[in-house]
C-alpha cells in the first residue's frame, strides 16, 4: 500500500511543477500570407473582384483557442464571399470533435469576431462513399454573408481561423481560406 501512495504524490508534484504536461496553452499561429507586413493588394477599379488567400500547414495536435491567421484583406475592402478548406484533421471516422470557425481579428475600428464569416461546426472530413470519394472540408463562407450580404472593413484586417474544439483524434494537413472582395 505504501508503493501506491509514494507514486500518487509523485504523480500530483510532477503536475504541480509541470502543470504544461497536461494543461496546454492556446496559440496564436500566422501563415505565411497573414503576417504583418505581408503585401496587402487593393488597386484596380472599384467593383472588381478581388481575392486574398492563405493557408497554413498545421503539424501539431490544435487546442481550444488556437487562432491561425491566414491572410489580410486591404483597408475599404468589401468582403462578398469565399471559401474555407482544410484536410481531414480529425480522422476519428463517425465521432470528430474538431471545430474551427473563420472570422477576423480586432482592427482598430471593428471588433474580432471569431465565426464572423463561417461557423463551420464539428469538422468531420470524412468521405462519403460514392458522392465525393475525397477526405477533407470545403464550405463556402457565411456568417454575416448570409445575414448582411457583405462585410466592410474599413481597415487592413487579418482574416482567421480560430478553435473551438480539439480534434479527438488528430492528425496533420492544411487549413486555407479564400476570401473574394471588392474595392468600393
Amino acid at each position: 500500500m505504501r508503493v501506491k501512495s509514494i507514486s500518487f504524490m509523485m504523480i500530483i508534484a510532477t503536475l504541480m511543477l509541470f502543470p504544461s504536461l497536461v494543461f496546454a496553452t492556446a496559440e496564436t499561429l500566422v501563415g505565411t500570407r497573414g503576417v504583418a507586413g505581408f503585401p496587402v493588394y487593393g488597386q484596380g477599379q472599384a467593383g472588381n473582384m478581388k481575392v486574398a488567400y492563405g493557408t497554413y500547414d498545421v503539424a501539431a495536435a490544435v487546442e481550444d483557442g488556437d487562432i491561425f491567421q491566414l491572410c489580410r484583406i486591404p483597408p475599404n475592402a468589401t468582403v462578398i464571399g469565399g471559401r474555407f478548406y482544410a484536410d481531414d484533421l480529425d480522422v476519428t471516422v463517425g465521432t470528430a470533435a474538431l471545430d474551427m470557425d473563420i472570422g477576423w481579428a480586432a482592427n482598430g475600428v471593428d471588433a474580432a469576431d471569431a465565426d464572423g464569416l463561417l461557423n463551420a461546426g464539428t469538422l468531420s472530413g470524412d468521405a462519403v462513399t460514392g458522392v465525393k470519394p475525397e477526405t477533407g472540408t470545403s464550405m463556402p463562407l457565411g456568417g454575416v454573408l448570409i445575414t448582411s450580404g457583405k462585410k466592410t472593413f474599413s481597415e487592413e484586417t487579418v482574416i482567421q481561423a480560430e478553435v473551438n474544439t480539439a480534434a479527438a483524434s488528430f492528425t496533420t494537413g492544411t487549413i486555407g481560406v479564400v476570401i473574394h472582395y471588392t474595392m468600393d
